[in-house]
């Protein structure tokens, strides 16, 4: 993880290696998945590196990368408020009671 600001946004860079994909899944918020580096396929799109892709929240997708390939990956907001996610600090706490 790049950055975490709580209400605003949380920022992720991901490496993704030529083959390797992220299996069809979901995120609580929008997305927005910058290609910094190589090229992938979003469900089958091919988006190369300066492309933005963005998604809704709870938008199901798959991330393939055609060639080594590196994203960053912006939530927004974080957490989500509605959506059950709980800050550092809470879950914390639930893991040491």
């Amino acid at each position: 993880m790049l950055d975490s600001h709580e209400g605003a946004a949380r920022a992720i860079l991901i490496d993704l290696p030529a083959g390797e994909r992220l299996q069809e899944h979901e995120v609580k918020e929008r997305a927005y998945v910058f290609v910094a580096a190589g090229e992938v396929q979003f469900d089958g799109t091919s988006a190369g590196a300066g492309s933005l892709t963005v998604f809704a929240a709870h938008e199901r997708h798959e991330v393939t990368a055609t060639s080594d390939a590196r994203l960053l990956l912006l939530l927004a907001p974080w957490p989500a408020a509605d959506h059950g996610h709980v800050r550092d600090d809470e879950a914390a706490e639930s893991r040491s009671l």
